[in-house]
């Protein structure tokens, strides 16, 4: 189960990955989970992005998924 703050981070993750700090707690925990990756550009700076993985977490959160289906 993800806490608020790690649930938070991936949100900013996907929205705005250069926003996030990349020695915080929240963000390494969502890395053991595999839920984001860092991301080496060509200029030697890690970016984190959100993995298969956490998108489907994310989609899984988003309000549309609480819609019933009939």
């Amino acid at each position: 189960m993800l806490s608020h703050h790690e649930l938070a981070t991936l949100i900013l993750v996907r929205s705005a990955p250069d926003q996030v700090e990349l020695n915080q707690p929240d963000l390494s925990a969502l890395l053991e989970r595999g839920l984001v990756r860092l991301e080496r550009l060509p200029s030697g700076t890690q970016l984190p992005r959100v993995t298969t993985h956490g998108s489907f977490v994310l989609r899984l959160l988003s309000p549309a998924s609480f819609l019933a289906v009939e």
